[in-house]
């Protein structure tokens, strides 16, 4: 029986304890002991990634941003659905899951960061939204914490509430669309969420790829046109 080998460890800003594993060749992050992302079950990253930028252009030059750099799942399949010009800037608040992807991850997706298309930020991601007006993106994706419902941060709600989806928006070109990862529906959200100025669609999504029921939701927002 392999073993499951800490490979590294470091702190929340709250104090909790982020630590991240191997075993059998798969990796996971854990919160306090509590899965967090793992890389066998990335199939609702990877559709995130994909429903993001689907309503991109064909030919486009695209401006996107993720929230969440995570195991790089969906960075890599951003960066697989869009062309050779694309900007795509990743915000990641832990300076140390920006290390392990360089280091520790770099045969799963870590090499992904040395991509010309790529620029990763390490600061929250409400501070890049907060300024994204004046240079904003045609898509956005959130996988911040467990969605709208926060376990990691609880300030972390703060980018689902009235206030953070106006944020989304401004942060948005015309008819840009933001794709937001959540571990649940979330039926109070998806009314704010529609009634921020966004079309938006519910999206199922599963565990992995084979699983014949979905776990997981993204809310898809596709901005419409100023009234």
């Amino acid at each position: 029986m392999k073993p499951n080998l800490k490979l590294a460890e470091t702190r929340m800003p709250d104090g909790a304890r982020l630590t991240l594993h191997s075993h059998d060749g798969s990796f996971c992050i854990r919160l306090d002991g509590r899965d967090l992302m793992h890389s066998m079950t990335a199939a609702s990253e990877l559709v995130l990634g994909d429903l993001a930028v689907a309503s991109l252009a064909l030919g486009a030059v695209p401006r996107i941003l993720i929230g969440g750099l995570g195991l790089g799942f969906t960075l890599k399949r951003v960066l697989e659905k869009t062309g050779a010009r694309a900007v795509v800037h990743v915000a990641e608040l832990m300076p140390e899951v920006v290390e392990w992807n360089r280091t520790h991850l770099a045969g799963l997706n870590g090499a992904l960061l040395k991509d010309s298309r790529v620029k990763i930020l390490v600061e929250d991601v409400g501070v890049v939204l907060a300024r994204a007006a004046r240079e904003p993106y045609d898509a956005i994706l959130l996988d911040v914490d467990n969605g709208p419902a926060a376990m990691v941060l609880p300030g972390n709600t703060r980018l689902y509430d009235n206030r953070g989806l106006q944020r989304l928006l401004s942060a948005l070109k015309p008819a840009g669309r933001v794709a937001i990862w959540s571990a649940g529906p979330d039926r109070a959200f998806a009314r704010r969420f529609a009634q921020s100025g966004f079309k938006v669609e519910v999206v199922p999504a599963r565990l992995h790829a084979t699983s014949k029921s979905s776990s997981y939701v993204i809310f898809v927002g596709d901005k419409l046109p100023a009234r």
